[in-house]
């Protein structure tokens, strides 16, 4: 969730970590700091924005050759100055993400020896156990290799010493980090996008890793004590593609980013003449035949693209699927299928539950793995055996959007190959659906131009603190989808129900202030939905409904009605998902909210 910037240079790095910690802001924070030495150890810290901060760093005309910057948001102790890194202990400074669980137990010990804590959190035993190493050892990098033996948990780390204005000390357990190669200046970084500014040369750590950088050269050391290499990434990441460019926020210009998005995901697919297995990797010709079922594995958003995944899986390719939200799944008893193909979905590759699930099913004797990510160099996507990249660019905005309907894309994809696998699709069949995923920008394209009447639906919401999502069958994970995003952003209280469930319960909820939104596009299942709408009106509810042009579903008094173009079935899920992101947009818009940054929520959930 938070973020580190760090650099040695033969330069002043304030700005450089001012820069890349703006860059982070998307992972969600509630204080940022800096650390820098410059013949003593000198600190800012702040609450708020990074605005903030680098005001303060320029009105104390703050410099350094070498430093560690810091975005936060709180798990131990509230969101104040005192509370944000980096922290400090004897000319000791240190950042961090994760979580230390066994901080309780380690800061009783200091306490015994004379340290004194002026936060409430558990990076703050970090600092105070590197400096005591430090004063052994004098040596930076055995300080933080014997510091790091003693934590339990997730842990990110960046660490300077006012005794070494030449090199940084990092390493890693649980939490994403990475060093930056620069021409005669190195840097690391918790996020790609923090170091564009400066380089394109990543070295991504591995569990375990603590690294020793200086100006001119990066040590590592493995988990087991070993010096090792790591292999050099040149990222294919653009700087341009994480500006906010004309749009009025980065969630609005990812919403109509997202036809280019579906289009570079499926490039491979839409490319070629016929579906193919390879298109998950090499050994996927081996893997994909012999699986009998599977398991997905994701949470939030992923979690509401993997059960629309189990429609498809179920239906097109007859293979037995069941969806687990991954932070749940590890803490329960279940009955492993050596079998079974273990999807795990994220869209930054370092969700925690999800690569903690994902070792669970491994260790329950589930080989076979297919990640399904946005970011190349991921530890999810390094962890599995096959792999499917969503081409969707980074996405800063903490609600997602084009992620989403990349992640849909790519597991339709899947489907189809599977059909094919198992004998379930004909090459007419096959033919169609190749038509079906090149047509589907297009039909995103289509959908964008609902936004003038989502605004005017919008407006309406905005002054509601209830509503009610519902569709059926393959929509129903849609309306899902759709209530998180109007909760996210807008803090509107919604839910979502498949429609056939209003009857049993949630119809109590149902009056003249409850919007209610359906999704009715014209399938096997739109008679039964329309049945459930009329015991909506009957209770005097408020519809809006998302239908096709021959939905035959008539605007009224208290039914809205939006009509998208045709578009194939199999397409609904997707198309159908704009309208309720431009909702939800809009209603945030309208009450007046930080539309990136909602209140309380990260981007990138990196601690359990």
């Amino acid at each position: 969730m938070c973020g580190i910037v760090a650099a040695v240079a033969g330069r002043n790095v304030v700005p450089i970590l001012i820069e890349g910690l703006k860059r982070l802001e998307y992972r969600g924070y509630d204080s940022a700091g800096v650390a820098v030495v410059n013949g003593s150890l000198k600190r800012i810290r702040s609450c708020g924005r990074v605005m903030e901060l680098e005001k303060l760093t320029d009105e104390q005309k703050l410099e350094g050759n070498i430093g560690i910057g810091h975005t936060r948001w709180a798990t131990h102790g509230v969101p104040s100055e005192r509370n944000a890194h980096p922290h400090v202990s004897g000319g000791i400074s240190v950042v961090h993400n994760g979580i230390i669980e066994n901080h309780d137990e380690i800061r009783s010990r200091l306490r015994d020896r004379g340290y004194v804590f002026t936060s409430d959190t558990d990076t703050e035993v970090i600092a105070h156990l590197v400096c005591s190493f430090f004063l052994e050892t004098r040596n930076l990098l055995q300080a933080v290799r014997a510091a790091v033996r003693e934590l339990a948990g997730a842990y990110a780390i960046a660490v300077i010493s006012a005794e070494d204005k030449e090199r940084l000390v990092v390493a890693r357990m649980g939490a994403p980090l990475l060093l930056g190669i620069g021409d005669g200046e190195n840097f690391a970084a918790s996020d790609t996008s923090a170091l564009l500014q400066v380089t394109r040369q990543m070295i991504y750590l591995e569990e375990g890793d603590c690294a020793e950088v200086t100006l001119r050269s990066v040590c590592i050391i493995d988990r087991n004590g070993h010096q090792v290499e790591r292999p050099l990434h040149v990222s294919q990441l653009a700087a341009d593609a994480i500006e906010l460019g004309t749009y009025r926020h980065y969630m609005q210009k990812e919403i109509f980013e997202q036809p280019a998005a579906v289009a570079a995901t499926l490039e491979a697919v839409t490319n070629a003449n016929a579906l193919v297995p390879e298109i998950f990797g090499f050994e996927s010709q081996k893997i994909l035949p012999g699986v009998d079922s599977a398991l997905i594995l994701a949470c939030g958003t992923s979690y509401h693209a993997g059960v629309v995944a189990r429609y498809w899986l179920e239906g097109l390719a007859g293979l037995p699927t069941n969806v687990e939200i991954a932070s749940e799944y590890r803490y329960r008893d279940t009955v492993p299928n050596p079998r079974s193909l273990v999807i795990v979905i994220s869209q930054s590759g370092e969700t925690a539950d999800t690569i903690a699930a994902l070792e669970h099913a491994r260790r329950m004797g589930q080989p076979s793995s297919l990640a399904i990510c946005n970011v190349p160099e991921s530890a999810l996507v390094r962890s599995a055996n096959l792999k499917f990249l969503t081409r969707a660019g980074p996405e800063i905005g903490v609600a997602s959007t084009k992620a989403f309907t990349a992640q849909l894309s790519a597991l339709l994809a899947l489907s189809l190959v599977m059909a094919k696998i198992r004998g379930r699709l004909s090459r007419e069949r096959e033919v169609e659906a190749l038509e079906a995923l090149r047509a589907l920008p297009g039909a995103i394209a289509g959908a964008l131009r609902t936004e003038p009447k989502m605004k005017r639906w919008a407006e309406k919401f905005a002054a509601c603190e209830h509503a009610l999502f519902l569709g059926r069958g393959v929509h129903y994970p849609i309306a899902l989808e759709g209530a998180l995003k109007l909760k996210e952003i807008s803090y509107i209280h919604a839910e979502a129900y498949p429609a056939g469930e209003l009857k049993h319960g949630p119809l109590a909820l149902v009056d003249a202030r409850m919007p209610v939104i359906a999704i009715a596009p014209k399938d096997a299942l739109l008679d039964k939905l329309k049945s459930n709408l009329q015991e909506v009106r009957a209770r005097g509810g408020e519809l809006y409904v998302l239908a096709n042009r021959d939905a035959a579903v008539a605007e009224a008094e208290g039914v809205h009605v939006v009509r998208m173009s045709a578009f194939p079935s199999l397409l609904s899920p997707l198309t159908s998902t704009v309208p309720l992101q431009l909702l939800a947009y809009h209603a945030a818009l309208a009450r007046g909210n930080d539309v990136d940054k909602p209140r309380n929520l990260a981007k990138s959930v990196t601690v359990e």
